[in-house]
């Protein structure tokens, strides 16, 4: 049997007040590459490219390094950029750069969005202490901004809490075993986490047994797919396997007095843009999923920064309660969204009461510990 895996990475560094710099890696089975793409704030304008193949297939492929340069002075704000790339880069230089080359200035194009209106960010403290309300640091990874919230010791916070993580072997896709998780959780100042891994129902003793040996508050979840999407579900015991009809899982979960939240419901949906696909914040709203559950996951470290900011402006116009989870699948994942409530939250009963009655936010969530931890990898 063949395999074939790619992964692309792209991260963001504030130079000064005018220039982005941004990091592109491309690597799979045949190819490696990456690249450095200087880019202007104001003018979306491309400053200067550097280049570096790490893996090649012939002789050929390091020529193409110097034909980078082609793009230098193209603006993002102009008509046909891409077209501009495709035909510039992708034929004179490289196609797999040319791609690399549009997803850093996709990015950039993020990221200067959000450098210019941080208020979006911050008006979901807007019912928060006014001298709660500053960030100190921002930090961009693969589309994401992270900004640094400065927290007064003296205010009372609530209880900060992952409401999304996944372990090793529970789901087959983490590469984290629970206690490194638990752990993990500790160090970036988490009050506490959920496991909620994959069509997976974790045994109550082995929660508490978990809550006991680590002096930290481990709560038990389940990420359940349906034929409408992944859903969050608490309070569940029954062990699901394979794909669930939606409305048949609202039944069994209401059956308990369990609690459904829409998981990155967005994800994959605007890899393209929403004016290209054509999907309108209407059309939206009329998905079947959120006829059937409680709140919208709106904050989710696995997708990109416009399907958050979709679901957060669709939960918005549904009038829905909004969480924030990591959806941690690695180690230095966890903590990177979160979901602070006012509520005291001991155990699972707690914690459905709370998603249902107390103050909550999806929070991003960034301690200096946490940022120390993560320029040292």
């Amino acid at each position: 049997m063949s395999e074939f895996t790619r992964n692309k990475l792209v991260s963001v560094r504030v130079l000064d007040d005018d220039t982005l710099l941004v990091h592109g890696i491309l690597d799979d089975h045949i190819y490696g590459l990456e690249m450095d793409v200087f880019i202007s704030i104001k003018g979306l304008q491309v400053k200067d490219i550097k280049g570096k193949w790490n893996r090649w297939t012939t002789k050929e492929c390091p020529r193409a390094i110097p034909f980078l340069d082609e793009a230098i002075g193209f603006s993002m704000k102009e008509d046909g950029f891409s077209q501009k790339i495709h035909k510039s880069v992708g034929r004179s230089s490289c196609r797999h750069f040319a791609n690399l080359l549009l997803e850093c200035c996709h990015t950039a194009k993020e990221a200067t969005r959000l450098l210019q209106n941080k208020d979006r960010f911050k008006s979901s403290n807007a019912n928060r202490p006014e001298k709660d309300k500053n960030y100190d640091s921002a930090a961009i990874k693969t589309g994401e901004i992270r900004f640094t919230k400065k927290r007064n010791q003296e205010e009372p916070h609530g209880m900060i809490i992952d409401l999304h993580t996944h372990s090793f072997p529970a789901s087959q896709c983490s590469s984290v075993n629970v206690e490194d998780l638990i752990q993990q959780a500790k160090l970036v100042g988490l009050d506490g986490l959920c496991l909620t891994d994959h069509n997976h129902v974790w045994d109550h003793h082995k929660i508490e047994d978990l809550r006991q040996t680590h002096g930290f508050l481990v709560l038990g979840g389940n990420e359940i797919t349906t034929d409408q999407g992944d859903i969050l579900v608490f309070g569940l015991d029954k062990d699901i396997h394979g794909i669930i009809g939606l409305k048949d899982l609202r039944r069994e979960v209401n059956a308990k007095g369990g609690f459904m939240i829409a998981a990155h419901p967005f994800r994959g949906f605007l890899m393209f843009g929403v004016n290209r696909l054509g999907l309108t914040l209407q059309e939206a709203k009329e998905r079947t999923i959120f006829q059937y559950v409680d709140a919208i996951e709106v904050m989710n470290g696995k997708v990109t920064i416009e399907e958050n900011r979709f679901a957060s402006d669709v939960a918005t116009g549904l009038g829905f309660r909004e969480t924030g989870g990591s959806d941690a699948h690695e180690t230095n994942e966890v903590g990177y969204y979160a979901t602070v409530f006012q509520a005291t939250i001991s155990d699972e009963k707690d914690l459905i009461e709370a998603l249902r009655e107390s103050d909550y936010e999806p929070i991003a969530y960034h301690t200096e510990k946490r940022k120390k931890y993560h320029e040292r990898g």
